[in-house]
C-alpha cells in the first residue's frame, strides 16, 4: 500500500479488545505489514508458502488471515471502507437497492467434493459465488456454494442475509434465473421487491442490460485478483474471505485516489 492508501485503511481497522480494556494480549506485529502480505497473496494468487521474504513469515501471515476470518474482522474492515466510499460518493451509508447475480468458477484439486459441484449451464466443475451489490457496485452480501446449487436455491438464503444486514433495502434487481417462487418469497417474507430484468427477444449479440451490468462490473473487478481466477480454498468461508479482501483493495485504492 502507498502511504495515502494506508491512511485510509488504518482509520477503518477493527479496534482490538485490549485497546478498549476488554482484555487480550497486545499484537506483536505491524498491521500494515500483515495486511500488505495478505493483499499481495490475493492480488497475485501465490501459495501461502511462496510468501516473499520481504513480508513476515508465511505461517504468521496465515494465522493473522485465519483469525480475521474467524472473528469477522475482514468483513468489518470491508464494511467500514464501503461506508466511506458511499459517503464520498454522496450516498447514505445504508443502501436502498441492490443487484444479485452468481458466477461459477472452476475448483482446484484442493476443493473437497462435499463443497463442489457441476454447473450444467456454464459447464463448470467447481463452486459458485453468489453476490449482492449496491448501485455503486460495492459488495453487500457474498455466499459461496457448490456450482451445482441453482440461483433460486441459493437466492433465498442470500436475500435473507441481505435483509438481516441491510434493513433499508427496498428493491433488488436480478436476471431470469431468479424468477418463480423467489419473487413471492422476497415480497411476502423479506418485504422488498425482487425485479427481474430480462433480455429482449428482439435483441441480438451483446446488449448491456439496465442495472444488471452493475453486478457484472463487480465480477470484473474481483477477477483482477488472481487468487479469485479459480477457487483454491478448502472451505467456503475462506473463499468468501478472499472475495472480501479483494473488494477491500478496490475500495481502499479508490479512497486513496480521492485523497490525492
Amino acid at each position: 500500500m502507498t502511504d495515502a492508501e494506508w491512511a485510509e485503511v488504518r482509520v477503518s481497522l477493527p479496534v482490538p479488545g485490549w485497546l478498549e480494556g476488554r482484555g487480550g494480549q497486545p499484537e506483536g506485529y505491524c498491521h500494515r505489514q500483515m495486511i500488505d502480505a495478505v493483499r499481495y497473496l490475493v492480488d497475485n494468487g501465490i501459495k501461502w508458502r511462496a510468501m516473499p521474504a520481504d513480508f513476515p513469515v508465511w505461517d504468521r501471515v496465515y494465522a493473522f488471515w485465519r483469525r480475521w476470518r474467524d472473528k469477522g474482522f475482514t468483513r468489518e474492515l470491508h464494511d467500514r471502507l464501503r461506508d466511506r466510499v458511499r459517503e464520498a460518493a454522496g450516498r447514505d451509508r445504508e443502501p436502498t437497492a441492490g443487484v444479485i447475480d452468481a458466477q461459477s468458477v472452476k475448483g482446484a484439486t484442493s476443493v473437497p467434493a462435499a463443497t463442489r459441484g457441476f454447473d450444467g449451464g456454464k459447464k463448470v466443475n467447481g463452486r459458485k459465488r453468489h453476490i449482492v451489490v449496491d448501485t455503486l457496485g460495492l459488495l453487500l452480501v457474498v455466499m459461496v456454494t457448490a456450482a451445482s446449487v441453482t440461483d433460486r436455491e441459493a437466492g433465498q438464503r442470500v436475500l435473507a442475509a441481505l435483509r438481516g444486514r441491510h434493513w433499508r433495502i427496498a428493491l433488488v434487481w436480478a436476471d431470469g434465473g431468479y424468477t418463480g417462487k423467489l419473487v413471492d418469497f422476497a415480497r411476502s417474507v423479506l418485504r422488498f421487491a425482487l425485479t427481474v430484468v430480462k433480455r429482449s427477444d428482439d435483441a441480438s449479440g451483446f446488449v448491456v442490460l439496465p442495472k444488471r451490468w452493475l453486478v457484472e462490473r463487480t465480477f470484473a473487478w474481483l477477477m483482477r485478483s488472481r487468487r479469485l481466477a479459480r477457487d483454491y480454498e478448502a472451505r467456503t468461508d475462506s473463499s468468501e474471505t478472499m472475495i472480501w479482501w479483494s473488494m477491500s483493495m478496490v475500495m481502499s485504492r479508490r479512497l486513496a485516489r480521492r485523497r490525492c
